[in-house]
């Protein structure tokens, strides 16, 4: 594509170079910036792309998008915005062909819940015979073919560009994760949703490089609502900050609830437990009709995921029969996960990683009345140290035995972050401390007993350690299937 067509996507003024140049790519790393590329100087939290023009320039790059000009040889083309980040987005869709507006687009934001709900409706889409594809915390999913992402929202030019390729293999929906930094960062800008989904706000992400406060969080999240003219808002009328998330919306509201009345309520939610695996049954009431729902993940909040899930497909043309019917046995990775190894004894793997996700899955867990409820946890190194003293009050209160192990320690040395957190961890409480997290997975397989509930915070869908910089593989689901297979016991 022409520079000069491309430049229509978004307001600039130009400097310099020319308007001929064949553009083949678009780029924001300089070093990936050649001859046939247009740099986009992006500013960021640790470095600003503005520096690193003349890198791209001395690679071959003659098109740069910038926030200010720079001193860069004439024949370099310099398309000056205001915001370079949302001149990405527009950029991004002109560039790709404009994809998601051919299209039905589902957006989730929300403390907790986003990667639940939006598999789930992706599940019953596609069940139903509507193609969906999936982004977020989970990668990307189109159709048989999955992509790892850096970032629950992938970079404008990212998304378009799955987009693109959910078009070219005939998929018709998508259901899109949207993270607080996507909407401060113009990831979504310029994209229109049929529907977008709240689910529930809670302190999270705030600190260095992440939000300031709590109240930026807040309305950052609250963009998707009022900047993103979606047709539909679904919301969890339960939620204290719902009336703020939609005042002054004018989609069509749909509100879902496990309290109040709603236009679709949960009712009667009550746990059940099998030989490996557990749950919740409930009832659905919408529209004076009642309808039964089994999941395979327990907790009240599994009962609002569920029922913005089916609100979602409701809207899509779904019945709740058709929804119900496709839940049932859908086990996501990572979320409340269900590792089938052993008779009588349960293994859960989740992403809870800080002291409020962990103190509400082990509180839920302790309903199906285990034997005992084994905790294996650790936090991560060199941030977010407020979370080591969370998890320890947590898992100390909570647990009948702790297995204090490494959670994506970095440069940190797992020995410091596991010290930390001991000096918060209740002693009266049994604990072991197994520095090396495939060596902790491993004993808790071996330790676990008939009856038992075993919890494997923290890394959830991940399927890396993060030590020193690098990326190391590892699977804890993997890891206990292995070890269980060693165990001269009945295997499932």
């Amino acid at each position: 594509m022409k520079l000069q067509n491309l430049i229509s996507a978004f307001p600039c003024e130009i400097r310099g170079g020319t308007l001929d140049t064949e553009i083949e790519s678009l780029e924001y790393d300089s070093r990936k910036s050649d001859a046939g590329a247009i740099f986009f100087c992006l500013p960021g939290a640790r470095s600003d792309g503005h520096d690193f023009a003349m890198q791209a320039y001395s690679n071959g790059c003659r098109a740069f998008v910038l926030e200010r000009y720079l001193d860069l040889p004439d024949d370099a083309a310099q398309l000056k915005v205001s915001r370079s980040r949302e001149a990405l987005a527009f950029f991004s869709a002109k560039f790709f062909g404009n994809p998601a507006k051919s299209l039905i687009l589902v957006g989730i934001t929300g403390t907790k819940g986003k990667t639940t709900t939006a598999i789930m409706i992706r599940e019953i889409l596609c069940r139903a015979g509507l193609q969906c594809a999936y982004i977020g915390s989970n990668g990307v999913d189109i159709g048989e073919d999955h992509y790892e992402t850096a970032n629950t929202t992938p970079e404008s030019r990212d998304l378009h560009r799955y987009f693109r390729m959910m078009l070219d293999k005939g998929l018709t929906h998508a259901v899109i994760e949207v993270s607080s930094q996507a909407l401060c960062n113009y990831r979504i800008a310029g994209i229109d949703f049929d529907t977008v989904i709240y689910t529930n706000l809670s302190p999270d992400h705030i600190g260095e490089g992440e939000h300031s406060s709590f109240e930026e969080y807040r309305d950052a999240k609250r963009k998707l609502f009022t900047d993103y003219r979606a047709k539909n808002i679904v919301y969890n009328s339960d939620d204290k900050y719902a009336h703020f998330m939609i005042s002054g919306a004018t989609a069509n509201l749909v509100s879902y609830s496990v309290a109040t009345e709603s236009d679709f309520k949960a009712e009667n939610i009550r746990p059940y437990r099998e030989k490996t695996s557990l749950g919740i049954d409930f009832d659905v009431l919408h529209d004076g009709i009642r309808s039964g729902v089994r999941l395979r993940t327990p907790g009240k909040f599994s009962a609002e995921n569920g029922l913005a899930a089916i609100a979602v497909a409701s809207l899509l043309g779904v019945s709740i029969r058709q929804s119900s019917d496709a839940l049932s046995s859908l086990s996501i990775k990572g979320r409340f996960e269900i590792v089938d190894a052993f008779d009588e004894i349960t293994f859960i793997i989740d992403y809870a990683h800080n002291g409020m996700s962990l103190t509400h899955a082990l509180s839920v867990l302790r309903e199906y009345s285990p034997s005992r409820l084994i905790c294996v946890f650790g936090t991560v190194g060199g941030r977010t140290f407020c979370r080591r003293k969370e998890l320890a009050e947590a898992a100390s209160k909570l647990a009948d035995f702790s297995i204090i192990t490494s959670d994506n320690p970095d440069f940190e040395s797992p020995s410091n972050i596991i010290e930390d957190i001991l000096s918060y961890f209740d002693k009266h409480s049994p604990y072991t401390v197994i520095e090396d997290r495939a060596e902790a997975v491993r004993f808790a397989v071996n330790f676990s007993e008939k009856g038992d509930i075993v919890l494997f915070a923290g890394k959830g869908h991940e399927n890396y350690q993060l030590v020193k910089g690098k990326k190391l593989p590892f699977s804890e689901r993997a890891i206990i299937l292995d070890e269980a297979a060693k165990v001269p016991l009945a295997v499932i």
